[in-house]
């Protein structure tokens, strides 16, 4: 495993036990992994597989039953290793009598940033994450989707070099979770490290350069999306629709290997969008 990697696991484990210590699960076993800075990575797996185990002992929320854990190199306890990440868990668990100012400012005051730059990092977030309507509003009255991504502003307060993101577009509609997926390619482009917890697998495969899925605490596979997801066993090939000669040629050509001809198919959020956009235009324009 590289030495500069991020995140690096080595056979790592954890086994749950009971109020009288005796083992009763085993949630994580063996698990070597890397993550490499500006990458983002996939941590994917079934309910149960280990991948919640496994955020909490890299954040150093538990420790592990044998095995070792690094971040940046050191223990993931190291209060220094703790400035440098951000982390916006599963369930979105934010003061409901607070409002997204002072939600930012409080996070900001744990990591001991300066006042100026708490305001400042408050005024981007919150543009970032299109809340600005509603900075002043109690998160008692926000909804699910507003609350996390207020979630997600408050995972970047630190400006961490390490994002651990655990199913960040839950509670989103689609063009929310389509800017949110921007930002993280955003956060990608500037260099962050990123680790990615979806069931989505399509926010998966269009973001992380590389994934790992586990199945009952075991790493099954690893590596580049691209790698993974290839078919060597068939061959794409596209040309313009109207050029009947080359069609036929090909299909000629290809004879009993010849599959099926289709146009290609758009991508449903791409199409979405697309549409949402229009309307908007559409309605714009009147």
């Amino acid at each position: 495993m590289p030495d500069d990697a991020v995140l690096r696991t080595v056979k790592l484990s954890k086994v749950y036990a009971d109020f009288w210590g005796r083992p009763t699960v085993a949630a994580l076993s063996d698990l070597d992994l890397d993550v490499r800075p500006g990458e983002c990575f996939g941590l994917l797996g079934p309910n149960g597989s280990g991948k919640t185990t496994t955020i909490k002992l890299l954040l150093g929320l538990i420790r592990p039953t044998r095995g070792d854990a690094f971040v940046f190199g050191r223990d993931p306890a190291d209060l220094a290793v703790k400035h440098r990440i951000g982390y916006l868990p599963e369930e979105t668990y934010l003061y409901k009598f607070l409002t997204a100012e002072e939600t930012l400012g409080f996070f900001g005051r744990l990591f001991r940033l300066p006042s100026a730059l708490i305001r400042k990092r408050t005024d981007e977030l919150i543009s970032l994450v299109g809340l600005g309507h509603a900075r002043r509003r109690r998160l008692g009255s926000y909804s699910k989707g507003m609350a996390r991504r207020l979630g997600l502003a408050q995972a970047l307060i630190n400006d961490p070099d390490l994002v651990v993101l655990d199913e960040p577009t839950s509670g989103l509609d689609p063009l929310g979770a389509a800017e949110v997926k921007e930002l993280i390619q955003r956060l990608k482009q500037a260099g962050k490290t990123v680790l990615l917890c979806s069931h989505l697998l399509a926010d998966v495969e269009d973001l992380c350069d590389r994934i790992a899925i586990l199945h009952q605490g075991r790493l099954q596979e690893c590596g580049r999306v691209d790698d993974l997801l290839r078919a060597d066993d068939r061959i794409t090939i596209e040309i313009k629709r109207g050029d009947e000669a080359v069609l036929a040629a090909v299909k000629a050509a290809a004879g009993d290997s010849l599959i099926g001809v289709a146009p290609p198919r758009e991508r449903l959020e791409a199409h979405f969008r697309k549409i949402i956009a229009k309307a908007g235009k559409d309605a714009g324009a009147k």
